[in-house]
């Protein structure tokens, strides 16, 4: 080592470099050690409703999902509603676990038609129907006529309520009407006036339902938002199952903007083009679960 003296003008360059990579390495550090956004994603049972439910859990699990929703009920299969019977929630539920997979979601369908105690009797059937089956969300899909606006948000008042005491979050899902874009969202959500009443955010039904910009009609609601439907559209009042990259949704830029929001999904794919056959539909989905795997690896 040598033993010249360092000059002052040396020292003084020196000292400049060392502070200047001390402010600069933790930048670096903080950067190189950033985890890519993994949050949860799932499948609906949507893309096969066509098939037999048993076909459509065996397409999800081979399509690479972990999680599935009961999304759309079919004739042969009410999910959680409140006709379900106990045996066949049980089968329901045996069926699920029985192919490695978790149900994370079951849809909530208020009958507006029926007297507000009726009603509140029949959406609590389900939100018991959903406990059983181990569902964590309960998803509403809003209301669509005014003249059953005050019913409907009396009746969430009651569920979220209730859910909560059962440790079921309820949801709203944009939906047209009363969930249209964001200010009827955030009406519906003073209206309820409940914590456990939160949002499910769909870009795709923004499109869908009312030509908005999905990025921008999420800013004033990301914080309340616990759950992601994930499908694409190119236009209002255009086909929804289709693959992702092929409509208007900004994947890349929704999750940016729920990320920021501390959002940590679940994601659950509810759109896909639907082929000829299970496993034509299974491939279209696993495309999508793949398609979003990369968005969020760069979110």
């Amino acid at each position: 080592m040598s033993n010249l003296p360092v000059s002052r003008r040396h020292f003084i360059a020196r000292t400049s470099a060392v502070a200047a990579v001390s402010l600069v390495a933790p930048r670096l550090f903080a950067a190189s050690s950033a985890q890519p956004t993994a949050w949860p994603v799932g499948c609906f049972n949507r893309p096969w409703t066509k098939w037999s439910y048993d076909e459509a859990l065996d397409a999800i699990k081979a399509a690479g999902y972990r999680h599935t929703g009961l999304l759309t009920p079919t004739k042969t299969d009410p999910f959680t509603n409140a006709e379900a019977t106990p045996e066949y929630l049980a089968a329901l539920k045996q069926k699920i676990a029985a192919r490695g997979l978790t149900v994370n979601m079951t849809s909530l369908r208020v009958k507006n038609a029926l007297p507000l105690a009726e009603a509140i009797a029949d959406t609590r059937k389900q939100l018991e129907n959903a406990h059983t089956v181990g569902a964590a969300f309960a998803l509403t899909f809003g209301v669509d006529k005014p003249e059953h606006y005050e019913k409907y948000f009396k009746v969430m008042a009651d569920a979220a309520a209730f859910g909560q005491e059962r440790g079921i979050k309820v949801v709203l899902k944009p939906h047209g009407g009363g969930s249209g874009a964001s200010d009827e969202i955030r009406n519906a959500l003073k209206t309820v006036g409940h914590p456990n009443f939160k949002v499910w955010y769909d870009a795709g039904n923004i499109v869908y339902y009312t030509g908005k910009d999905p990025v921008a009609e999420l800013a004033p609601i990301a914080e309340h938002v616990t759950g992601f439907c994930a499908k694409d559209c190119a236009a209002p009042k255009s086909e929804v199952m289709i693959q992702f990259g092929t409509g208007k949704v900004d994947f890349g830029a929704v999750f940016k903007k729920l990320k920021s929001a501390g959002f940590n999904g679940p994601i659950m794919v509810e759109g896909c083009r639907i082929g000829a056959t299970p496993q034509e539909t299974m491939e279209n989905a696993r495309a999508n679960r793949l398609f979003l795997e990369k968005i969020l690896a760069a979110v």
